[in-house]
């Protein structure tokens, strides 16, 4: 290992060159932990094969759908209640709720899109010679908005 400018860099030692590297079977007589490590390693390859093989079958989709809708029909009126609690803690606060801001929102994108047609028309009227605020009369006399 080679630390040039804070960085460790890894060298490239042959295994007989290097003392201290396992054996090429995996088992080394100086690492008391090695054989636990590798019967942990097989077991969880053993469980993680069992498990993709398990979570990828349409009998799991289907319990697991089952349980979802059981979950969420039953957790309806505790969420009804927390939320219940909740916009009355807010308004104690004086605080806005959601549906307040969901309001709020809504008015000011309907304010917003009238601003940009009002932009738009007296962008026309400027591009048509025509001073804002007044009609443009027709051949008939009548007036145009």
């Amino acid at each position: 290992m080679l630390v040039h400018r804070g960085v460790i860099q890894e060298t490239k030692v042959g295994k007989a060159n290097n003392p201290m590297s396992p054996n090429d079977n995996g088992f080394d007589p100086f690492d008391p932990t090695g054989l636990v490590k590798s019967m942990r390693d097989a077991s969880l390859d053993a469980w993680s094969k069992m498990m993709v093989e398990l979570v990828n079958t349409q009998a799991y989709a289907e319990a697991q759908g089952t349980m979802l809708d059981a979950w969420l029909s039953n957790s309806a009126p505790f969420r009804k209640g927390t939320e219940n609690a909740i916009n009355q803690t807010l308004a104690n606060l004086n605080l806005p709720s959601r549906e307040d801001i969901t309001r709020l929102a809504e008015r000011l994108t309907n304010i917003e899109m009238r601003l940009d047609d009002l932009d738009a028309k007296l962008d026309e009227a400027l591009r048509g010679g025509q001073k804002p605020g007044k009609a443009r009369q027709s051949r008939t006399g009548k007036e145009e908005s």
